[in-house]
């Protein structure tokens, strides 16, 4: 079985151990299910070009793993743009507006990501996607994520508070009816991850994880296709 327990995280063969099967897995979206990280990055390195002062890599890997509005507000300092509420927005319309254009031309979805959840449907758990994207952004995603249905969507607009804060997976757990602690949850980023930690959800790490990602109780998969032996056992609802 394709899954590396971490220190505190074990999970038995036959997909039980640290809480048991779930009862719903909360799927994040960028760099999870889609490899859309990169976009969000050509869309920051064309913005901060047309401000001025295109993106060191100092600056890059600073703005990697963070949050959207400290990354709006790290792009502000960079590029000399004030740094208030209304400008950060301003910045963040401008991103999303191109990433969505990118994605219109083509989502980029990841290897065995649809396959992956239709099989934990299969096997009884409920789904959700759980994102801090934009809903325009998601919309365009789930239209090529075809077949890979979800139980319920949370994005951006749908929380006051996003990832590292637990607000959007508590949320995703609320919709689905499932206590968090019967949820797991599959992240690619130390925030999407100490979010769902957060929430009282058990962390598996995609197989494109960042190196911040990892830690005590979060396992990481080698394959996608890994967690619907894992699930295999959950009952349904």
């Amino acid at each position: 079985m394709a899954v590396t327990p971490e220190a505190g995280g074990a999970i038995r063969a036959d997909g039980t151990g640290a809480g048991g099967p779930p009862r719903a897995v909360l799927w994040d979206m960028d760099g999870t299910l889609v490899d859309t990280e990169p976009l969000w990055g050509v869309a920051l390195d064309e913005v901060a070009a047309e401000l001025g002062r295109p993106l060191d890599q100092a600056i890059r890997d600073a703005m990697t793993g963070t949050d959207d509005r400290t990354t709006m507000r790290m792009l502000a300092e960079y590029t000399g743009v004030a740094v208030t509420g209304a400008r950060l927005d301003a910045l963040h319309e401008r991103i999303v507006e191109r990433v969505a254009g990118i994605l219109r031309e083509s989502v980029p979805v990841l290897e065995g990501a649809v396959e992956a959840v239709r099989g934990v449907r299969a096997a009884g758990a409920a789904t959700a996607l759980v994102t801090s994207s934009p809903r325009r952004v998601t919309e365009v995603v789930l239209g090529a994520l075809a077949g890979a249905e979800f139980d319920a969507v949370v994005t951006a607009e749908d929380v006051e508070r996003r990832k590292p804060d637990p607000q959007p997976y508590l949320l995703g757990a609320h919709l689905l009816g499932v206590p968090p602690t019967a949820c797991w949850a599959v992240e690619d980023s130390p925030s999407g991850a100490e979010a769902a930690e957060r929430a009282g959800c058990r962390v598996l790490l995609a197989p494109g994880a960042l190196p911040g990602a990892h830690g005590p109780g979060r396992t990481h998969l080698a394959a996608l296709n890994a967690l619907v032996d894992l699930a295999g056992a959950a009952p349904a609802g």
